[in-house]
């Protein structure tokens, strides 16, 4: 069994469209559970980071039979978590990474298999560190025509997730 866990933004919740449409995804796959964080009122990055890694303690799951999904924060924590411990996939909308204002923002990824999807006007998120982080650690990603919210592209999101989790899953 593969358990995916989808973080959300900061300014986001658990029942926001992009985290439910990615639910939708996984609940697809019979191996599959998704997992939908909830960090409202965790305004901290680090809070957000204790609290996931506390719910995946919590459910003893092995990181190594885990999806980690998120998106802006969500993303980066997804990828602070795969950075202490090897996971099975990253799964990386607009992550924040390469933010001053973040702890850790140069994290060296350990998934077996990461995508990321940024887009190329994104205001909030600047593409430029997320693709030299990329270029880096030679991540999978896909520069997209839209902003940080990826509002545009929830189509392209939804298929890249659908072929990551059936590559996770082989």
């Amino acid at each position: 069994m593969m358990t995916v866990y989808l973080s959300h933004g900061l300014e986001s919740g658990p029942g926001a469209l992009k985290v439910q449409a990615l639910k939708g995804v996984a609940e697809k796959f019979e191996n599959c559970e998704p997992v939908v964080m909830d960090y409202r009122g965790l305004k901290e990055p680090q809070k957000r980071l204790e609290h996931l890694l506390s719910v995946i303690d919590q459910r003893n799951d092995t990181l190594a039979n885990c999806v980690l999904a998120g998106s802006s924060l969500g993303g980066w924590l997804s990828a602070a978590v795969s950075a202490q411990e090897p996971v099975l996939g990253c799964f990386l909308l607009a992550p924040a990474l390469g933010l001053p204002d973040y702890p850790q923002t140069s994290l060296t990824l350990q998934a077996q298999h990461t995508h990321i999807i940024h887009g190329w006007r994104d205001d909030v998120v600047p593409p430029g560190p997320v693709i030299e982080h990329a270029r880096c650690q030679r991540l999978s990603l896909r520069m997209i025509d839209d902003d940080h919210r990826l509002q545009n592209s929830l189509d392209t999101i939804l298929s890249d997730f659908e072929r990551f989790l059936a590559l996770c899953l082989q």
